[in-house]
């Protein structure tokens, strides 16, 4: 009987991921630990499983996506009321949407066990921009600029070469400087790796409503970012907005 309430999640097995901090950031690593609580009956544990996970916007409403997802594959037997613990290592990606705005990025961590209802444990993060993506933000706002929104958007023919279904795409709007009057806003799409941050702009000028119904007023470009330093990417963007003011 106690094998047949596991099979609907009755007195099941659990599962918890402990990190150390919730705050994380694209490109590390975060060392964490893995506890596995038996039920009130044996079970065969066929993998360990790991997923970093968000949301995005699509025409139909919102999607999940994996933006990481990987395994424990080794064996186990969880015994009724054992308490076991494994040390993981879980990488963050460059790929990983920075929740900002209306995003949510979150850890689920589930038991393979056959015939069963999988035990999962589902923990939220705080992913911060990189350095260099923090960077640029910096020189935007030194340039008048404030944070408008940031949400997650389907990109179903990969127009940012990102490897995902999805871009995390960031606006920000001019409230002081010499952009302000000229420009609606400025919206950015960032794809970094280890050594560079590639932002693909797209600039909205302000223009009057049959250039905007026409999609006269805006401009793509992109940008290549190798530094931290604010004063260098700050007079980049501005060569660059003077270009499509």
């Amino acid at each position: 009987m106690k094998n047949v309430l596991a099979s609907i999640g009755i007195g099941n097995a659990n599962v918890d991921t402990v990190l150390p901090s919730r705050t994380v950031t694209p490109g590390e690593t975060v060392d964490a630990e893995v506890h596995v609580e038996g039920g009130s009956t044996e079970q065969e544990v066929g993998a360990i499983r790991f997923e970093i996970e968000t949301q995005y916007r699509t025409e139909d409403g919102y999607r999940e996506a994996d933006v990481h997802r990987f395994s424990l594959t080794e064996d186990l037997t969880v015994d009724p009321d054992d308490e076991r613990t494994f040390p993981v290592e879980i990488e963050i990606p460059y790929g990983t949407p920075v929740t900002v705005g209306n995003v949510d990025v979150w850890v689920e961590t589930e038991l393979d066990i056959d015939w069963a209802v999988d035990p999962e444990d589902k923990d939220y993060l705080d992913v911060e921009p990189t350095p260099r993506l923090q960077a640029a933000f910096d020189a935007l706002e030194d340039l008048g600029f404030s944070f408008y929104s940031a949400e997650c958007e389907a990109d179903p023919y990969g127009r940012y070469g990102a490897g995902q279904s999805f871009v995390q795409e960031f606006e920000f709007r001019p409230q002081a400087g010499q952009f302000r009057g000229e420009l609606d806003e400025v919206e950015l799409v960032a794809r970094e790796s280890a050594d560079e941050l590639t932002l693909f702009v797209e600039v909205d000028r302000r223009g009057g409503l049959l250039s905007e119904m026409a999609e006269l007023d805006e401009s793509k470009t992109s940008l290549t970012v190798t530094t931290t330093d604010v004063d260098r990417i700050r007079e980049e963007f501005r060569r660059t907005l003077d270009e499509h003011a």
